[in-house]
């Protein structure tokens, strides 16, 4: 398997991982301890799943990406339900 797709993989999973805690985030004040738990509360599966991987420091940026993308399209969603 390509290096390319299991990175694309890996972004597309912390896209996943971080949309359900995007949206439950909107119901909370912003810079309480709930809003800041449900910011970071993904980061450690997410580092896991890189180093199950086998990936180094180098693609920390695109799972970042992925994931703070993940948090806005979770809160997106929420806003537009209301």
């Amino acid at each position: 398997m390509q290096v390319s797709l299991i990175i694309a993989g890996l972004v597309l999973l912390a896209f996943l991982v971080s949309v359900p805690c995007g949206y439950l985030r909107q119901n909370y004040s912003k810079y309480s301890f709930m809003w800041f738990l449900l910011i970071h509360l993904p980061i450690p599966f997410i580092v896991l799943l890189r180093l199950k991987a086998g990936f180094g420091w180098q693609v920390i940026p695109l799972t970042l990406g992925g994931s703070v993308a993940g948090q806005i399209v979770g809160g997106y969603f929420s806003r537009r339900k209301k």
